[in-house]
């Protein structure tokens, strides 16, 4: 009769417990974690030199956006600055450059002591049609009953209108335009005054340059002679003329004004 043998039991392998793996708790904050002591002083060290890391970044960004700021500031004061001073410059050439008006008194008639100066006793009579005038040009005599508006005119005027304006007072320049250019002109006109004056060309004169009044008349060959000036004094607006003090405006307009 066969009997079964028992085998004896095999020993089960022992339970780990705490001692022999330790266990690594959960970090609420999801940060890694380390339930060894020296490994976990390693991952603090690590994590403080990111946030110190970050930190600086951040720090270093701010200074960034700090400088920048500036930079823009200091740019916007240079830019300024210079505008005003720009300004400030455009405002002082303006004034020192733009030619001031010339302010003179009323003449007394008496260009006596200018040389040069030719003087004539002309009728005023108010006629119509084209006048054969002594001088070239005219320097009073029959006229047209409208005068001449005056001021500064780029072509011919006509005589019969602009000696109606130096029966007014005016003073009439003229030049010709063969030989005065346009800085000649502009400095005839600088030495105007801007009312009862004319200003004009003037072809066929054996002159460069006359300026004439009621009844007197200065020839000269350059814009730069002294005499136009004196002459000026002496006759603009004078009395001497038929009707001083009548309008310089509100009639003709020549072809050519300014």
């Amino acid at each position: 009769m066969q009997t079964n043998k028992l085998e004896p039991a095999r020993p089960r392998p022992p339970i780990p417990t705490d001692e022999a793996t330790p266990m690594t708790p959960n970090d609420p904050a999801g940060k890694r974690t380390s339930g060894n002591p020296a490994t976990q002083a390693q991952l603090n060290l690590t994590v403080k030199q990111q946030r110190e890391q970050q930190k600086q970044q951040k720090l270093a960004e701010y200074q960034r956006q700090l400088a920048k700021r500036r930079r823009t500031k200091a740019t916007w004061w240079i830019v300024g600055s210079t505008a005003a001073v720009l300004v400030v410059g455009l405002v002082v050439a303006s004034f020192l450059l733009t030619p001031r008006p010339v302010s003179i008194a009323r003449g007394d008639g008496d260009g006596s002591g200018i040389r040069g100066v030719q003087t004539f006793d002309h009728t005023a009579t108010h006629v119509e049609g084209a006048v054969d005038y002594e001088q070239t040009p005219p320097a009073g005599g029959d006229h047209n009953a409208v005068w001449l508006n005056c001021g500064v005119y780029t072509q011919p005027v006509p005589n019969e209108n602009a000696v109606h304006a130096l029966e007014h007072g005016a003073i009439w320049v003229t030049y010709d335009p063969a030989r005065v250019d346009e800085a000649g002109v502009a400095a005839l006109d600088a030495q105007l005054p801007k009312d009862y004056t004319v200003l004009s060309p003037y072809e066929g004169m054996d002159t460069p340059i006359a300026v004439s009044a009621w009844n007197a008349q200065l020839k000269v060959d350059s814009p730069d002679d002294e005499r136009i000036s004196e002459f000026v004094k002496a006759y603009w607006r004078n009395t001497n003329g038929p009707e001083p003090g009548a309008a310089c405006t509100g009639a003709l307009d020549a072809p050519g004004k300014q």
